[in-house]
């Protein structure tokens, strides 16, 4: 018998969301730079900056999923964020901001299980359906969303000159 891995996720408390804030701001801008959108100088202070816009009040923000994934024994695996009402959506369609599992849990599963209780507390809080992006040279992620039943509907391109 296969068994599932589940988390449970929580809300972020407000010590939580600042490191997270920190780590995320990291990570959005080196993803920004090395797709070329954004110059190296100031990249950090911009998804910063465009974190607070996104979110004035950090995690009590309204209209916004910002949690913490524990496992069975409380243990943090994963963080998600989602917008109920992203200002470039229909209504009734979320938006995944961020989805991440903690660097030494991964390959265990839990991607796939944040994933889907991301999805329930998106569907328990009103949403029909849930929007991402994802950076095409994250092979990993590009899989486990197709594998996850992610379509493709607009699709950005480059190509050196």
């Amino acid at each position: 018998m296969l068994l599932m891995t589940t988390v449970t996720l929580r809300p972020m408390t407000a010590a939580e969301f600042d490191e997270w804030q920190d780590a995320l701001a990291e990570d959005y801008a080196a993803e920004q730079v090395a797709a070329g959108r954004w110059p190296y100088e100031g990249a950090v202070r911009r998804a910063r900056e465009e974190s607070a816009r996104l979110l004035p009040q950090g995690p009590a923000t309204e209209r916004m999923l910002v949690n913490l994934a524990v496992d069975a024994d409380g243990e943090p695996v994963g963080r998600s964020w989602v917008a109920l009402d992203p200002p470039h959506a229909t209504a009734g369609i979320a938006f995944l901001y961020d989805i991440e599992v903690v660097e030494a849990r991964r390959g265990q599963g839990l991607g796939r299980a944040l994933l889907t209780a991301t999805e329930d507390a998106a569907r328990r809080a009103g949403a029909t359906a849930l929007e991402l992006n994802v950076f095409g040279r994250n092979a990993a992620a590009v899989a486990l969303y197709d594998s996850a039943g992610y379509a493709v509907v607009t699709q950005q391109m480059r190509k050196p000159l």
